[in-house]
């Protein structure tokens, strides 16, 4: 995501004219997208995005485990255990 904020800075800045930006090639402008959709490709192909997501189900299924434990008076869950593959 940093990269597409980056590349959208940089591309408003050559588009106005603003700064040292103006005098760059484009290459070097667009190259931050090129470097987000490399990133996207990258975490989907290895896996990083399934995994992420699947970390925050669980986090989310600890804290709703937590708040139920805690309004019956019992002690809540500190972790979650790791998944098995």
């Amino acid at each position: 995501m940093y990269l597409l904020g980056l590349g959208v800075v940089l591309l408003l800045l050559k588009w106005q004219e603003i700064g040292v930006v103006a005098g760059w090639s484009w290459w070097w402008v667009l190259a931050p997208f090129a470097g987000a959709a490399l990133w996207w490709a990258w975490a989907d192909w290895s896996g990083y995005t399934k995994r992420k997501a699947m970390e925050r189900d669980d986090q989310r299924k600890l804290d709703r485990i937590n708040r139920h434990r805690e309004a019956l008076g019992q002690k809540p869950k500190t972790a979650v255990p790791p998944r098995r593959r």
